[in-house]
């Protein structure tokens, strides 16, 4: 398997399992904890997190799928860095535990740029 390969199934799964784990199948504290300080609801909250959690999965497959396409790869980046300043912005308690968005976004952002790199490369056809 390619270091591509490894990079676009890393990347992905990674979006799949953050979707499926801590949102679909049963919903985390933190996750919780997360959409209870943008104010809304008990109920308002647990549908956004089921919502982003459908969304974590298939933007996942999506990327997978796609994981050539340029617009993809960018959205990829957009989306971890926006959910890392997320945290930050609104759970910065977050940001110095064990397994956090810093130990898991960067590293996601750093397959996703050598993806990106790959894609903007020329081919010589």
């Amino acid at each position: 398997m390619s270091p591509q390969q490894v990079a676009r199934f890393i990347v992905g799964m990674s979006w799949m399992y953050h979707g499926l784990f801590p949102k679909l199948l049963q919903i985390d504290p933190l996750e919780k904890a997360m959409t209870a300080s943008l104010g809304f609801s008990d109920e308002i909250s647990y549908f956004i997190t089921k919502s982003a959690g459908v969304g974590e999965l298939i933007f996942g497959l999506v990327f997978i799928v796609f994981y050539k396409s340029r617009m993809i790869v960018l959205l990829n980046i957009a989306g971890l860095i926006g959910l890392l300043f997320f945290v930050a912005v609104l759970q910065p308690n977050l940001l110095t535990g064990a397994f956090n968005p810093v130990t898991t976004n960067i590293p996601l952002i750093g397959l996703s740029l050598i993806l990106l790199a790959e894609v903007q490369r020329p081919s010589c056809h």
